[in-house]
């Protein structure tokens, strides 16, 4: 899942999570690791699709789990945001959007950074993951060091119902970690320019 930006800002988000890949790239995700293991940023609707052995949903918060084997992360785009007071919440978002956060919201740093320390210590032996292509942020910065794949024209995700959900303003970008770099290009080099 990926939560698209309502505007141009990358930081902002529409504050919807259920954004879904299309099946091909997943599909070229599936062929380049052998199978998907782990969806740790899931729901049972999207996993009809990517159809992974396991897969951690928002009320499990993957965040929370070790993650082994072949990882696809679609995260949840957004750059964070801790529980607030309404009665003492001064946060210009909260009144812009007319509501607290009651629940905290993790950032992308917190997905990127998980998935790339799980596969550094060996516990993901491979990984996709489908983000923007938003180089100048920090977070991005730990996917420099792995082969990618930039997705272009840009990328429109798929709306729970099926339909798709365009007007994305950012353009997207899949990062492999593992082995099969030969098939990571091979699989995924019809959607884009892949940079190894």
């Amino acid at each position: 899942m990926i939560t698209v930006a309502s505007h141009q800002l990358i930081n902002q988000t529409s504050g919807e999570f259920e954004y879904y890949t299309d099946p091909r790239i997943i599909c070229a995700a599936r062929l380049t690791m052998g199978g998907i293991d782990l969806d740790p940023a899931s729901s049972a609707q999207a996993n009809k699709i990517v159809k992974a052995d396991r897969f951690y949903t928002e009320r499990d918060n993957g965040l929370n789990f070790v993650w082994h084997g072949r990882i696809w992360m679609n995260h949840p785009f957004h750059r964070g945001e801790e529980v607030c007071d309404p009665v003492k919440c001064k946060k210009k978002i909260c009144k812009e959007r007319g509501y607290h956060c009651a629940k905290r919201i993790p950032s992308n740093k917190e997905w990127i950074d998980k998935l790339i320390n799980d596969y550094l210590v060996g516990l993901c032996k491979q990984f996709c993951c489908i983000t923007y292509a938003a180089t100048s942020e920090t977070w991005f910065r730990p996917l420099l060091d792995f082969p990618m794949l930039f997705l272009y024209p840009r990328t429109n995700y798929y709306l729970p119902d099926g339909t798709i959900k365009k007007g994305v303003t950012k353009g997207s970008i899949v990062t492999y970690g593992g082995p099969n770099i030969d098939a990571f290009e091979e699989h995924f080099k019809s959607f884009g320019k892949v940079k190894i």
